[in-house]
């Protein structure tokens, strides 16, 4: 019999919401976790991204949060990257609600007042990035001294990010009796000594799902030429309802963008040089489906955490296998396949057949022009068979 999150232990006013929005079957990490941080145990779960860790999390800690006096949290969920900080805000802010309580989210590029003034009126959970927490905190807006729960979601990004000194900067400092939650692709490196050092006899669970670049997803090598590039990347996005394409650089992020809306593609692009609000904007429209296609640099695409991506295209090629991984697994979220194509220019041939070698695939580069009627449907072929054929 399949679980439900009231057989999990989730207070029946919390699974009532998640009901009404569509939520009822509890996803591989949140049936593991959510026993053991309800009942107050350190957890280390680790799962890939798109796996729900968000309610793995969010859950217990809203039911376990207290309320708290203006500027002294109780419940503290620190990201890596202020998309992500917005997104968890999203996801527990309406669940918090329901038992009174108040999230704040806090990062960088926006309005610092604006963030001052909702800690001042009141957050009992409140969603940072480290860097702008600690301006807080440096600024005596905020104190960590009342923290019963924290939650490091993304920890391998934020070891990746350079942001362990901020974390730890805020751990030393949460010196009361407290639960601690880390949610992490990976538990090596920097991550396993965040638990050791950190975190006090911790449960671990962990999803084991075999990687979707080969397993979970189709992909198509496209040869292409450089003048009808934009309008084969064109072409694909037309016939999906959802399509992220990947560049290498924010100038290359906003030539594409213009270029596709001259083919009548309404597209977004977010980039590091966009102000906050821009890639806000752009970054909801494409979550809500309003934005069909979105442009992205790497930097800029890890906050990104939406599911029901048709296509990842890799506009330009990534020059080693851990980005294509990392970028082509935005297709495959949340139990779902999807398609990746990267698109090839005549001298990235050899550079992209290494990459293959390197991933296991076996794939043909197959020269396509914008007109093809393939791109209509790019599930719809078999270029491996027509190889053969």
């Amino acid at each position: 019999m399949t679980a439900t999150f009231a057989a999990l232990g989730v207070p029946a006013d919390l699974a009532a919401e998640l009901q009404r929005d569509g939520i009822v079957e509890p996803f591989p990490i949140q049936a593991l976790t959510i026993p053991d941080a309800l009942a107050g145990r350190d957890v280390c779960g680790r799962a890939k991204t798109g796996s729900g860790k968000t309610l793995a999390f969010g859950l217990p800690l809203i039911e376990r949060t207290r309320p708290a006096e203006p500027g002294r949290p109780r419940s503290l969920v620190l990201v890596p990257t202020r998309e992500l900080a917005r997104q968890v805000n999203d996801v527990i802010a309406p669940l918090a609600r329901v038992r009174g309580l108040r999230a704040v989210a806090v990062y960088g590029g926006a309005n610092f007042d604006a963030q001052a003034r909702a800690l001042r009126k009141g957050a009992d959970i409140v969603i940072a990035t480290p860097g702008r927490l600690i301006d807080f905190g440096q600024r005596g807006e905020v104190r960590v001294d009342d923290v019963e729960q924290v939650v490091l979601d993304d920890a391998d990004r934020m070891a990746d990010m350079g942001f362990l000194p901020q974390v730890e900067w805020f751990l030393r400092r949460i010196t009361g009796p407290h639960q601690t939650m880390l949610f992490s692709a990976t538990l090596d490196g920097d991550v396993a000594w965040l638990v050791r050092q950190y975190l006090r006899d911790p449960v671990k669970h962990e999803v084991v799902s075999p990687q979707p670049t080969v397993e979970e997803m189709e992909h198509r090598f496209l040869k292409v030429h450089q003048m009808d590039k934009p309008r084969v990347a064109a072409a694909i996005a037309r016939n999906q309802q959802r399509t992220l394409v990947f560049v290498r650089t924010k100038r290359g992020a906003d030539k594409l963008a213009r270029q596709l809306e001259r083919e009548g593609v309404r597209v977004g692009a977010i980039h590091g040089d966009l102000r906050q609000g821009q890639r806000e904007r752009a970054l909801d429209d494409f979550s809500r489906g309003k934005l069909p296609v979105l442009v992205a640099t790497d930097v800029a695409a890890r906050g990104i955490h939406v599911d029901a991506i048709d296509v990842v295209v890799h506009y330009d090629p990534p020059e080693d296998h851990k980005p294509y991984v990392h970028r082509s697994g935005r297709t495959a979220r949340a139990g779902e396949a999807g398609v990746v194509v990267t698109l090839v220019l005549w001298d990235q041939e050899l550079e992209v057949e290494r990459l293959q070698r390197r991933l296991g695939l076996r794939q043909p580069i197959v020269e396509v022009f914008s007109n093809d009627a393939r791109l209509a449907d790019l599930t719809a072929w078999d270029p491996a068979a027509e190889a053969v054929a």
